[in-house]
């Protein structure tokens, strides 16, 4: 078994435990909760803070790999939307969860412990530049579409309003607020204390099993009921569109080929959470979110593998 096949299913596998954990009643669904608060409030941050303060991004060129990923990002959302509403005939509130549900990788439970399983710490120090602006963008863009399609009656879009809800939730976000504090402590030149270097560390190494345990316990809590045909075909746009997107844009830019592999392979990466969160607040969408994000979650562990044959192919 080659090293790269053997980092798949190791990845996937930890996904398959938590997933079995709750299938069989192992751990109580409360367990799983405060695993995945503690992944993504602890350990995750604190890995992205120690990137932060010890990475070299020398030859990464980040307006061309955001660029090229939020170009695709932002196509293939258009057309999660059209699919849901034009094909399916659902609503425009609807469309805006196929959009985000197409379009959203998940670059924190799993793709923090993927990239760096596959590609070491340089390749996480790309996806770090793309998750400092990943969560702002995709998080402005849901709540701008949720003023303007989530409000009701005639009531008028709140620019002030938007802004508003967009820091806040920005600027408490654990992830957001661990990349800030690593840049900052970076640019005052200070050595971390021997005593909070090895806290940072032990956390921070626990980040990718955890998440990964943790995702795989939340896949089982929220299940496939319902909306298979359309969740099939957003997890069609999600696992090929985009990365295919993301692929011919990395090459036009002519990015460095490690920066060019983890923007396609985050773009391959399945939806995350969010999306279904999204749909929660939208009150609508809520089963499309949550099959979707399971079917191509499990329909990953071959897409992933396929994607970085193509990146090994192209890019070397």
């Amino acid at each position: 078994m080659s090293p790269l096949t053997e980092t798949v299913l190791f990845v996937f596998s930890l996904v398959a435990l938590g997933y079995l954990a709750g299938l069989t009643g192992y751990l109580k669904p409360a367990s799983g909760e405060g695993i995945s608060d503690f992944a993504v409030s602890v350990a995750m941050p604190l890995l992205l803070f120690q990137t932060m303060v010890n990475a070299d991004f020398h030859g990464v060129a980040p307006w061309s790999l955001w660029s090229a990923y939020f170009i695709a990002v932002a196509l293939t959302w258009a057309a999660g939307h059209l699919v849901t509403t034009r094909i399916f005939g659902r609503d425009a509130r609807a469309g805006i969860v196929g959009g985000v549900s197409s379009s959203y990788s998940n670059v924190v439970l799993l793709g923090a412990p993927f990239i760096l399983g596959i590609f070491g710490p340089n390749g996480f120090e790309v996806l770090s530049l793309l998750v400092s602006v990943h969560l702002p963008i995709m998080m402005m863009a849901s709540i701008v579409l949720f003023e303007i399609f989530g409000r009701r009656g005639d009531e008028p879009v709140h620019p002030l309003r938007v802004v508003r809800s967009f820091l806040r939730k920005l600027l408490v976000n654990p992830l957001i607020i661990g990349i800030l504090a690593g840049l900052a402590w970076r640019i005052s030149g200070t050595p971390l204390p021997g005593l909070v270097s090895r806290l940072v560390d032990a956390l921070a190494s626990t980040a990718g099993p955890v998440a990964l345990f943790a995702m795989g316990l939340s896949l089982r809590r929220f299940g496939i009921s319902g909306n298979i045909r359309p969740a099939l075909a957003l997890s069609v746009l999600k696992l090929f569109l985009m990365p295919a997107l993301v692929l011919g844009l990395v090459w036009l830019f002519g990015l460095p080929p490690l920066t060019a592999k983890v923007a396609v392979v985050v773009a391959a990466l399945p939806s995350g959470i969010n999306s279904y969160l999204i749909a929660v607040q939208f009150n609508t969408g809520q089963a499309l979110a949550s099959n979707q994000m399971t079917i191509a979650t499990a329909c990953a562990a071959v897409t992933t593998a396929f994607w970085l044959a193509v990146v090994g192919y192209v890019f070397g």
